[in-house]
């Protein structure tokens, strides 16, 4: 005997448990498929959620030994890090307790274990406390997520050569980490740890960080973290490592090649990216096809190739964030019940947790370039920012990128105070087709960080007011 459903979904990352939600409250018998012990994913055990809380927790403790003397608030802070790691634990279990109450609201079924394609809507579960349980389904979603890239010759093992997953569980300050990757992960997770106390050092491939992200803003963000006191080696490779009792010895040389030269560190953190999760899955087994790099292909509903399966979230092509996740999630169940909602790809934010931040939606200078697209860039410093000079956090810009013949709104990047916060403004004006001077024209309460977003647009047409 199986059990049958309407929609079975893989995986209880944000991608899956949003889909199973979905699917639940439109009235569909769904039950989800999770491997781990816990719900919610990587984002909510081991990424997103509990990265969050050491973020937060390393920039109190740093502006409580820097800036906040200058605000007459003397204090000589006194790091604890086992009750901040305790903090950042027990944020974790209140957010995957919340999704395992939501479950039971939404009356799914929490199949546990590790699932396996057996044919037209049909899976076997092949590990973990249901093993052996047969499921079947008129529907059946992928939400497995991604792992970390990993690259030749070094060897994680979590301990002195660690993924994200082994930086947010480190028992001490480490001396010296190098971070493998200049990209948002091993930024964020090398401000953590340079803010305690540790020398950080980040090798990166190419010749900028956040490669993905406005060139200008890379640029000045270089400036900003080495100014924090981080080192970068760009346009370096990383050839191996040889772990040794008190560290790691890393082997490096120009990406061009040239003379290699040994870094030695306490912990290594390897990160340059990462890839869909797809093992065990029996994708070859029923036939659904994948792309070069592992990816699962769907068609603007998310659907395979295969009848009945369908793919959302980092295992699926497009930006390997977990709010895209989210949003696949709920509108593949959506067309799943007949409906027709639609996400615009070009309204997706990314953001990079640091201090300042960095936010991005839309397209970036060097796209429309490339695109030959006809653009304007306004731009206004936070340095010009009433509220920012308050705050002590005049560091970083607003930029928006208008479309020079209508004015349309095709990118805004921001590197500061709340960037992350701020960028949603330009979402909205993005989702909704609007113009700079329909940013512009709009009031902004005083005195806020925002105004540099209303400012930004203002110089779209070259009249801001405060610079």
């Amino acid at each position: 005997m199986s059990d049958a459903y309407d929609v079975v979904v893989i995986g209880a990352g944000p991608g899956g448990y949003v889909a199973a939600i979905r699917a639940a409250q439109l009235g569909m018998k769904t039950a989800c498929v999770e491997a781990r012990e816990t719900l919610g994913g990587t984002c909510l055990n081991v990424g997103c959620i509990p990265s969050k809380a050491m973020l937060h927790a390393s920039h109190m403790f740093a502006e409580a030994g820097g800036e906040m003397a200058h605000l007459g608030i003397k204090v000589s802070p006194k790091l604890d890090l086992k009750q901040m790691m305790a903090h950042k634990s027990e944020t974790v279990e209140a957010n995957v307790k919340g999704i395992e109450f939501l479950f039971k609201k939404n009356k799914i079924d929490w199949i546990k274990g590790k699932a396996k394609l057996a044919g037209k809507g049909k899976l076997d579960i092949t590990e973990g406390k249901d093993k052996g349980r047969a499921v079947e389904a008129k529907h059946i979603i992928i939400a497995t997520g991604s792992e970390s890239t990993p690259i030749p010759n070094v060897e994680v093992d979590e301990k002195q050569i660690v993924t994200s997953t082994g930086a947010l569980e480190l028992s001490k300050v480490p001396k010296h980490m190098v971070v493998i990757g200049g990209g948002v992960i091993g930024l964020e997770m090398g401000s953590v740890w340079q803010r305690l106390g540790a020398e950080v050092t980040v090798v990166e491939y190419l010749d900028r960080i956040l490669p993905t992200m406005d060139g200008e803003v890379s640029k000045q963000f270089l400036r900003i973290l080495k100014k924090q006191g981080m080192e970068f080696k760009l346009k370096t490779k990383v050839t191996g490592a040889e772990k040794t009792k008190s560290g790691v010895k890393l082997s490096v040389e120009p990406a061009s090649g040239g003379d290699a030269e040994t870094i030695e560190a306490d912990i290594v953190l390897l990160s340059v990216g990462r890839r869909p999760y797809t093992q065990g899955l029996g994708l070859e087994d029923v036939g659904v096809e994948t792309d070069e790099r592992g990816f699962i292909k769907v068609d603007g509903q998310y659907k395979t190739n295969v009848d009945g399966i369908y793919a959302i979230g980092d295992c699926a092509p497009g930006p390997m964030l977990a709010h895209k996740a989210e949003d696949e999630g709920g509108l593949c169940a959506e067309m799943i019940a007949g409906q027709k909602p639609h996400l615009n790809y070009d309204a997706i934010p990314s953001i990079v947790y640091t201090e300042p931040e960095v936010a991005s939606i839309g397209k970036t200078e060097e796209q429309l370039k490339e695109a030959g697209v006809d653009y304007v860039a306004g731009k206004f410093p936070f340095s010009a920012n009433g509220r920012a000079r308050a705050m002590l956090a005049t560091e970083g810009f607003v930029k928006i990128l208008a479309d020079k013949k209508t004015d349309r709104v095709l990118g805004a990047h921001i590197i500061g105070k709340d960037a992350g916060g701020m960028i949603h403004e330009i979402a909205l004006a993005i989702e909704f087709g609007a113009s700079s001077e329909d940013i512009a024209r709009t009031c902004h309460g005083h005195p806020t960080l925002n105004e540099a977003v209303r400012e930004a647009a203002l110089a779209v047409d070259g009249r801001p007011i405060h610079i």
